[in-house]
């Protein structure tokens, strides 16, 4: 048992993949068994990933959930900054200004209207929960953003972790509602075509919650999606910790 726990622990950045591999299959499994795709499986991977974070911290009484185990330890790396930031930047790369054109400028409209209109409700939520430091309402607007926006915001403008933490919470809050409800309410908003997809991802911004609620309403829009919802992102990046925390700053 020493040999095992011992390789287990030099080896932590493996063993966090791989137990991120086996949360995904479970959940993909789960939501195929259970909800015959209307959940995505991304949004019950995520929702079990919070779960075991909230007992992990409990049961070691650390701070940083399932990473304070020492086995697990990896999976503090793994979702740590580097990786994140990794994949901001190759998710950057992956994208052509010439692609944008085609959503025409209902899609343009839509990434910055959606940026603002989440930024403002998030920033809201957070003066009536008491905050008042410019840095802190603009770093939990940015969370509403996207999960993304709000740490890079947070960074950049020297925010807590704890302020950075509830940010990303509330990004990941506002990707299950997405992954969930996009099903749901696609007959309604009319849902069903390209165009219509990248309106939508640009207005919802979120590229996991918009990418696995299409991909449960209709896979072929999902390219469409998140196109606009990953510009989305790069945009919340730039106005995040510059210009809307100038206005918020300016406020407050």
């Amino acid at each position: 048992m020493e040999i095992f726990e011992t390789v287990f622990v030099r080896n932590n950045l493996i063993v966090a993949f791989a137990l991120v591999g086996v949360t995904i299959w479970f959940s993909y499994w789960l939501a195929d068994k259970l909800t015959q795709g209307r959940i995505h499986g991304s949004a019950i991977a995520i929702a079990l990933g919070l779960v075991a974070a909230y007992f992990g911290g409990i049961a070691t009484g650390g701070n940083t959930g399932l990473a304070d185990v020492a086995m697990l330890g990896g999976i503090g790396l793994m979702g740590g900054g580097m990786l994140r930031d990794f994949a901001i930047v190759a998710t950057a790369f992956g994208v052509q200004l010439s692609e944008l054109k085609k959503a025409g400028l209902a899609g343009v409209i839509s990434i910055f209207a959606g940026v603002i209109v989440s930024f403002v409700v998030g920033a809201a939520i957070s003066v009536m929960f008491g905050y008042t430091d410019p840095a802190e309402i603009t770093t939990i607007g940015a969370g509403a953003v996207t999960y993304i926006v709000g740490p890079v915001t947070g960074e950049a403008i020297g925010a807590s972790n704890e302020v950075i933490t509830l940010s990303v919470a509330a990004g990941l809050v506002k990707s299950i509602l997405v992954m969930i409800g996009t099903p749901l309410v696609a007959r309604f908003i009319g849902l069903d075509n390209p165009q219509s997809a990248m309106v939508f991802g640009g207005l919802m911004g979120t590229t996991s919650g918009v990418a696995a609620g299409l991909a449960a309403t209709d896979p072929k829009l999902v390219p469409y999606g998140a196109m606009t919802a990953t510009f989305y992102t790069g945009v919340g990046c730039l106005l995040g910790p510059s210009i809307l925390f100038f206005i918020v700053n300016g406020m407050f």
